[in-house]
């Protein structure tokens, strides 16, 4: 697969976790929701372990350090669930 450079308007200007989802929203104006199970590591973490992110590489990557998750906007919309899900679907 190859990659792309992001564009500007894929930056992430805000991020909301439920117990069941994640939104993110884009610059541009759109926003993303994908379900909190594609990514065990936000599912199986705390809200407080959820709450703890920043927003990194030059605000394109969201990060969750205490769970050591990364999520760029360009695989979210990409539907691209975390490995360790997509693994155990199939």
């Amino acid at each position: 697969m190859s990659t792309s450079e992001p564009k500007a308007g894929e930056r992430i200007s805000g991020v909301r976790v439920s117990d069941d989802s994640i939104e993110v929203d884009l610059l541009d104006g759109r926003t993303i929701i994908a379900p909190l199970a594609w990514f065990p590591r936000l599912l199986h973490a705390t809200d407080a372990q959820r709450s703890n992110l920043r927003v990194i590489g030059g605000g394109f990557v969201i990060n969750w350090p205490d769970v050591d998750e990364h999520l760029s906007s360009q695989g979210l919309l990409a539907g691209a669930p975390a490995r360790a899900a997509m693994s155990r679907a199939g």
